[in-house]
Formats: C-alpha cells, sequence, structure tokens
C-alpha cells in the first residue's frame, strides 16, 4: 500500500521532468535549426530516488503529508553549458518564459561553496494537468558549464563514497581541482568567438546538406533516375571540399531543378 502511494505522489514529479526535457530540447534544436548558437549545449533530469527522498524528508522533519511543502528537489533537471557567458543567458531564457515561475535563485558561481562546487540553482513552479487536475510542481534547475559538471560528479562520488566524511588531503585535491576548473572555463571564454563561429559553421553546413539530400530524394520520385543519379554523383565529389557559399549555390540549383519536375507535374 504505502509503495502505492509513493509511486502516486511521485508520478505527477515524473511527468514534469518529461515535459521540461522536451521543451529545453526543443530550445536547442530551435537553435541550431536557425543557425544559431545554443546557450544549451544538452539537459538531463530525473526523479530523487526513494532512498534519498526519506533522507531528505528525515533531516528536514517533513512528513508524507507536506513533502512538497518541504522537499524542492524531487524533480531535478541540470542544464550543461558550453561556456561560463551562457549560464546567465540560460537563466534569462528561464525567467522570460510563461509556463514556469521562478521561486529562488542560489548563484555558487558567485559565491562558490566552501567544497569548491561552483553551479547555478534555480527552484521554479510548474503546473502538470493529470487526471486529478492540475497540479503545481516544485522542480530544481542545476546550471553549469561542463568542467563544472565534471568536477560535481566526481565531487558527489566522493561524498557518497566516504559519508560527506571526505578526507583532508582529498578535500585539498578537490579545491585544486576546482581552481583548475575556473581556469579551464576562462580560457574557454577567452576563444569562445572563434569556438562558436566554428561550431555555428559546422551547423549551418550541416543544415544545407540535410537539405540537398532531402531534396535529391524526392527527386528520385518524380525525375529520370539516370539524372538523379548525376545530380547524386556531383554532390558527393564535391561535398568534401565545397564551402558552406559553394553547397548554398548547389543547392539553389537544385532547387531550381526540383521546381522544374513540380512545374510539369502541375501541367
Amino acid at each position: 500500500m504505502e509503495t502505492k502511494l509513493w509511486r502516486e505522489k511521485l508520478n505527477p514529479y515524473e511527468l514534469a521532468v518529461d515535459e521540461l526535457l522536451v521543451k529545453f530540447n526543443h530550445i536547442i534544436k530551435e537553435h541550431r535549426s536557425k543557425g544559431l548558437y545554443s546557450p544549451i549545449e544538452h539537459v538531463s533530469g530525473r526523479v530523487k530516488k526513494l532512498s534519498s527522498i526519506i533522507e531528505k524528508m528525515q533531516k528536514k522533519n517533513a512528513t508524507f503529508e507536506n513533502i512538497d511543502q518541504y522537499v524542492e528537489d524531487i524533480a531535478g533537471l541540470r542544464i550543461i553549458c558550453q561556456f561560463v557567458e551562457d549560464i546567465d543567458r540560460v537563466v534569462e531564457l528561464i525567467k522570460q518564459r510563461t509556463d514556469m515561475q521562478v521561486i529562488t535563485e542560489k548563484d555558487y558561481i558567485t559565491n562558490i561553496k566552501e567544497s569548491g562546487y561552483r553551479s547555478y540553482h534555480m527552484i521554479v513552479l510548474y503546473t502538470v494537468q493529470t487526471m486529478d487536475g492540475n497540479k503545481n510542481i516544485k522542480v530544481e534547475i542545476q546550471i553549469r558549464t561542463m568542467a563544472m559538471d565534471f568536477w560535481s560528479t566526481v565531487e558527489h562520488s566522493l561524498q557518497y563514497k566516504y559519508k560527506k566524511n571526505i578526507p583532508v588531503e582529498i578535500k585539498e585535491r578537490l579545491h585544486n581541482a576546482s581552481d583548475a576548473i575556473i581556469a579551464l572555463d576562462s580560457e574557454m571564454s577567452a576563444i569562445r568567438n572563434e569556438i562558436m563561429d566554428a561550431q555555428n559553421e559546422f551547423q549551418i553546413k550541416a543544415n544545407i546538406v540535410a537539405e540537398i539530400l532531402n531534396n535529391i530524394q524526392n527527386l528520385f520520385n518524380v525525375a529520370n533516375e539516370r539524372e538523379i543519379v548525376k545530380i547524386q554523383d556531383e554532390f558527393y565529389r564535391i561535398y568534401s571540399t565545397a564551402t558552406i557559399d559553394e553547397l548554398k549555390t548547389f543547392s539553389r540549383e537544385l532547387d531550381i531543378i526540383s521546381e522544374g519536375y513540380r512545374a510539369q507535374g502541375v501541367n
């Protein structure tokens, strides 16, 4: 019976995580499909394990009935960015959304924890629709760089192993590693524009290539197969050496050919 009650209690949290993952992944997809740099590199989510929830309940003196009020990170998302500067963009992006309300913020990037931990935390209120009606769910969103996430994952594993009593020597090494992470993020920020230009160029090229291949595939259904094979072979020939401008030119020429066949089909 108790297990069933817990399952019913956590179902809306799982729904909130699933829906928010779709929405944040769509933000990434929308940026990239338009050839824009996405401040979000990737996003993951989870509902806290039951053992961890019970442990936190005991720490907060919460009950099964009021757990929604006292435990704010049952549902969690982790948003990973490439650069420190992206974190502020993601924070603003979340604040501007109308489908979630920011309740609290904790900036552990400006105010680094004693352990060396760095991340930006937000608690948002998100509404899910269930068979029993609408339910407001608190979701913790952690926003950090890839380097910060690597450090945090290692530190979390050590905290678990030593039951939050990490030996002094290892603590010192973690602090040194945290300093190295800060230096790494700083260096990446220094060459951020070059990295973004390279990534944007790659994404633009990928979008053009996808459009060309889709166009060729559609032509196979309406055009002379020998002619389309020649077009396809020509594309493969120029692909490895072609610049973005050359690929755009090829794509425009292919559009003209496709339009001609569509006009013939109408006639």
